[in-house]
C-alpha cells in the first residue's frame, strides 16, 4: 500500500475525527463502537487503527482539536479592540453557531469523565486550559488599563466557565433552547463583572485631513506674516523716506526720480 501525502493523513484523521464527533453525540461512549465509526466515516476498520488505537485515543484526538480551536479564537480575543464585544461573538459561536450535537458530545464526555480515568484526565486537562486562558486573558487587560475589575481575574475566569458549562446543557439537553435572547444580557452581566474601561473612538479620516489642511494653511500664513515682520526697522524707514521725498517734489512741482 502506498505511503499517503502527510496533507492526505491529516485530512483522513480530521475525516475520522468528526465521525466519532457525530457517533459519540448521538449514541454515547460505551454503544459506540469502532466499526460504526468506521461506517461513519465510509472507512475499513483497519484504516482507523492506523490513526487511533481506541475509543480513548479518538477522545483525546477530539480534546486536543477542540483545544487548539479554542486558542486560535482567545488568541483573537486578546487583541481585541473591544473586550466585550470580542466576548460575546465568541459566545455566539459556542453556542449558537456550532451544531447541537457538539454540546451534546461535551456533556457526554463530561460524564464519561466520571466513570473513565483516562477520559477524566483529558476532561480535566482541557478545563484546565480553559480557565488558565482566560484569566491570562482578564489579567493582560487589567494590565493594560482596559477592565477595573473589583475581584481577582481567577474568580472571573471560573464565573465565565460556569455561564459557559450553563449554556453548553441547557442547548444539549433541551432542543428547543434559544440563547440567543440570553447573551446580551450574560454580556451584562460578565461587563459588570470586569468593568471594562471603553475605547477610545478612531478619528475619522476625513477630519484628520480637514485638520492637516488647516494646520498647513496656517503655518503658510504665519510664514508670510513672519517674512513681513522680518524687514523691522530698515523697511519702515524706507517707506518714510519715500514719503517726504514725493511730498517735496509736489511741493517744487517736480516729479521725483
Amino acid at each position: 500500500m502506498p505511503k499517503l501525502k502527510p496533507d492526505t493523513q491529516r485530512a483522513r484523521r480530521e475525516h475520522i475525527l468528526d465521525a466519532a464527533e457525530r457517533c459519540f453525540a448521538r449514541n454515547g461512549f460505551h454503544r459506540t463502537t469502532m466499526q460504526n465509526i468506521s461506517k461513519e466515516a465510509s472507512v475499513s476498520s483497519g484504516s482507523i487503527y492506523v490513526y487511533f488505537k481506541s475509543k480513548e485515543d479518538l477522545i483525546e484526538g477530539l480534546c486536543d482539536r477542540d483545544r487548539k480551536m479554542l486558542s486560535d479564537n482567545l488568541e483573537r480575543l486578546v487583541d481585541a479592540p473591544d473586550l466585550m464585544i470580542a466576548l460575546q461573538k465568541l459566545g455566539e459561536h459556542y453556542t449558537i453557531e456550532q451544531p447541537r450535537y457538539k454540546q451534546v458530545l461535551q456533556i457526554e464526555i463530561g460524564a464519561e469523565s466520571t466513570r473513565n480515568d483516562e477520559v477524566g484526565r483529558l476532561y480535566r486537562c482541557v478545563d484546565q486550559f480553559c480557565l488558565a486562558s482566560f484569566e491570562s486573558i482578564f489579567s493582560r487587560a487589567r494590565a493594560e488599563g482596559k477592565i477595573t475589575p473589583d475581584i481577582d481575574t481567577r474568580t472571573i475566569a471560573e464565573i465565565v466557565a460556569l455561564i459557559g458549562d450553563g449554556m453548553f446543557w441547557r442547548r444539549a439537553v433541551d432542543p428547543d433552547f434559544d440563547p440567543k435572547p440570553l447573551l446580551p444580557i450574560l454580556t451584562r452581566m460578565i461587563s459588570d463583572l470586569i468593568n471594562p474601561i471603553p475605547p477610545e473612538p478612531p478619528v475619522p479620516a476625513k477630519n484628520a485631513s480637514a485638520a492637516s489642511a488647516r494646520h498647513s494653511t496656517t503655518g503658510s500664513d504665519k510664514g508670510l506674516a513672519t517674512a513681513g515682520s522680518d524687514k523691522g526697522p530698515a523697511g519702515n524707514n524706507a517707506s518714510a523716506d519715500l514719503q517726504a521725498q514725493s511730498a517735496a517734489a509736489s511741493h517744487r512741482g517736480v516729479t521725483p526720480s
